[in-house]
């Protein structure tokens, strides 16, 4: 039953997100369109910071479909997705504060990974292997809804594998850059096609 003193908009994320704990992954795509631009400007004047606003709004999507079962209706899609982002950037920015970030970080691995081993494919029947097609195919979907920066990252390691020290040459940024934004990407990827096989 709809609220009625929600917004259109409101309405129409509500519906997109029962449509997605159903498993339909195009109602994780059109969430984030919805969202990411009005998330990102909202970050930025937290932050300050294009580049820390962009890592912001992918870590909230990823920790917002993470836990999409937990969403109530009786407030805005939009409140508890801000919500989510304004704990998650005050948070970064404490930590900022108090450490001093090393471009040696490490990060999970993700060497020698193509898109395939994200899905956890090992040997694939036709059957499976047309299945495996259709994940690549949604995800490339969601990567065209990243922003630009995002988006060109994730296309040289997945799509065109290209190696840590060629992505570091080709957009002239720190190597540990690339693997923490790589790493917030894949979390985002994994967690909306886990939601979604969980429902299929």
């Amino acid at each position: 039953m709809e609220i009625k003193h929600f917004s259109k908009i409101a309405i129409r994320d509500n519906k997109l997100v029962k449509l997605a704990l159903k498993g339909d992954r195009n109602a994780y795509a059109q969430l984030m369109k919805n969202h990411e631009d009005a998330l990102y400007s909202m970050l930025l004047k937290m932050t300050g910071n294009s580049q820390d606003a962009d890592d912001l709004t992918i870590e909230a999507f990823s920790k917002a479909f993470k836990n999409l079962d937990k969403y109530t209706p009786d407030y805005a899609f939009s409140t508890w997705l801000y919500k989510i982002a304004t704990n998650n950037c005050i948070d970064f920015i404490r930590k900022r504060k108090k450490m001093t970030y090393s471009l040696d970080k490490s990060y999970p691995s993700t060497e020698n990974q193509k898109l395939s081993n994200i899905l956890d494919s090992k040997t694939l029947n036709p059957e499976q292997y047309i299945i495996l097609k259709e994940k690549i195919k949604f995800l490339r979907d969601i990567v065209d809804t990243l922003k630009p920066h995002y988006k060109k990252l994730v296309e040289l390691r997945y799509f065109k594998e290209y190696s840590y020290q060629e992505i570091v040459t080709e957009l002239n940024i720190p190597i540990g850059t690339v693997k923490a934004q790589l790493f917030r990407a894949r979390e985002l990827l994994y967690n909306i096609l886990k939601n979604t096989e969980e429902k299929i």
